[in-house]
């Protein structure tokens, strides 16, 4: 991993770590993101009595663990890794994994401008660093279009070619959610009501498409980058079906299973 932060790390932050030592009451591991080391006591390994350390941790291993004190005079570093919950953890290796994503990024643009790797990293971090902790964090930004590399120092030519390389290579993949509508009325004007409705039903939003299929029947779908809009984009067409149903009309959908 290129990715190197200066000074130590502040209490309560998350840290990947990789097991250097294991002692009989202790291990020593090697905080990744910082080049320092620290120390995790038995009791800060697991709940309960620990007979053999072994069975939680072994030399070489990747952990994440949460800073417990930093005497910042001696450089001591105490972590725990059994502070450290699920959704914690799971937060900290997708940072790294998308960091890692970033740095192969900028390792294959090495390789094709023919220049050394440290100097090309160097280049393009050096301005990114002073506005973003990690590098896929202004990565995401060019994606989305809000930030222009050039803007962090960045020189021209090699900002167009990092902007290309991050759009393709960065760019979210789409949620898809599909369903199928039925829209059936009864009133003198029945047909009037239902256009109104599939009308109301696509300037909810964007990501909506609806395609006729027949005898009152209509193919319903929505794309989005996450799937939280995603549902609740879903569950407003379904609320305005709901309303659209009385004595004479009748509304169903039903959302298809393979996603």
């Amino acid at each position: 991993m290129l990715y190197h932060r200066q000074g130590l790390p502040e209490e309560n932050e998350i840290v990947l770590c990789k097991v250097s030592k294991i002692f009989p009451n202790s291990v020593f591991v090697d905080i990744l993101e910082y080049g320092n080391s620290g120390l995790i006591h038995i009791s800060e390994i697991a709940p309960g009595r620990i007979r053999n350390l072994r069975e939680y941790v072994t030399p070489d291993r990747q952990i994440v663990c949460k800073v417990l004190r930093v005497d910042r005079e001696k450089g001591h570093i105490d972590l725990s890794l059994r502070r450290v919950n699920s959704h914690e953890r799971s937060e900290k290796l997708e940072e790294i994994k998308q960091e890692l994503k970033a740095e192969q990024l900028v390792k294959n643009l090495a390789t094709k401008l023919k220049r050394p790797l440290p100097q090309v990293y160097q280049e393009i971090t050096k301005g990114i660093f002073k506005e973003y902790l990690y590098l896929h964090l202004c990565f995401k930004d060019v994606t989305e279009g809000k930030k222009d590399l050039t803007t962090l120092g960045i020189e021209k030519n090699l900002a167009q070619e990092i902007t290309a390389a991050v759009i393709d290579k960065f760019k979210p993949a789409k949620i898809t959610l599909k369903g199928e509508m039925q829209l059936h009325s009864y009133q003198a004007d029945g047909m009037e009501k239902i256009r109104n409705t599939l009308i109301t039903i696509e300037r909810l939003s964007p990501t909506i498409k609806i395609s006729y299929l027949g005898a009152g029947r209509y193919h319903l779908i929505i794309e989005d980058f996450d799937y939280k809009p995603a549902e609740n984009t879903f569950a407003k067409v379904r609320e305005i079906l709901e309303k659209f149903t009385d004595k004479l009309s009748t509304a169903t959908l039903e959302r298809e299973k393979n996603e």
